[in-house]
Formats: C-alpha cells, structure tokens, sequence
C-alpha cells in the first residue's frame, strides 16, 4: 500500500519494451521501480538544465535511444554486504575532518553516518541526492530500559 504522500503510475507497455526492461533490471540488479524512478528524476535534471523546452510533444527515436545509453552505461554498484539501503540525502554538515550525512531511507526514517570530508567530496554528496547506506556489522546489539 503506498504511503498518502506517494501515487501510482500504471502505463501500457509492448512485450518487447517489457523484456527490454526486465532484462536491463537484471543486468543493472536493479528493482523495475527503481530504473524507472532514476529516469523520471533524470529528465526533471535535464529540463533544469535546459533554458528551453523542445517545441516537439514528443522527442526523437534518436533522442530517446542516445539517452537510454546513457542510462544504460552506468554500472552497478557491487559490493560483498548484503544489507543496502536506497535513500535520499536529507543533510550534510561538513567539518575540517569529517562530514556527517544523513538519508532518509522511508518516510520519516533517517539514517545518519559520520565519513571523511575527503569522501564526501568524492562522492558528491549534496542534499536532495540519491544515495546508499551501505551497513557491514557482525554483530547488532538490540537493549531496552
């Protein structure tokens, strides 16, 4: 069920863009939704990008193909820990060493991890971005009062 905040979108697709995504979902290891969402968010960073919307309602066959490869030239993230969670980055204080960045995983969940300064300007980490928290423990201690 999704949350009040969130909407469905249900589209018609042929059985060969289905397969085209399906299988693209499975060489990326990446959920349908989230291939899909990454491509609406990329088009509302296009168009802030561009001064001018195309006069065209629709855009090219060639359009649409140069930036499926695109899309499709990103490889996906592997890594050995098997507890990965998407997020959007809700804050990020900067120090002389270290910054402390925070995701919000789901609604009003947040996450909050303490990494050098140095990686966080590798990785361009800005607010409003997606990212993963990335947990690798052995051991998780659960207590009560």
């Amino acid at each position: 069920m999704p949350r009040k905040e969130q909407g469905w979108i249900t589209f018609q697709t042929s059985e060969e863009e289905r397969k085209i995504l399906e299988e693209f979902s499975k060489q990326s290891q990446r959920t349908k939704t989230e291939i899909l969402r990454e491509l609406v968010r990329g088009l509302n960073k296009e168009s802030a990008q561009q001064p001018s919307l195309p006069t065209q309602r629709y855009e090219t066959e060639e359009a649409w193909t140069s930036r499926i490869e695109v899309f499709a030239r990103k490889k996906p993230l592997k890594v050995s820990s098997r507890n990965i969670l998407k997020g959007i980055i809700k804050r990020v204080v900067t120090g002389a060493v270290n910054t402390e960045v925070t995701l919000e995983i789901v609604h009003k969940v947040e996450l909050t991890s303490i990494i050098t300064r140095v990686s966080a300007d590798e990785l361009g980490l800005s607010e409003g971005t997606e990212a993963y928290a990335v947990i690798k423990s052995n051991d998780i201690v659960i207590a009560r009062d």
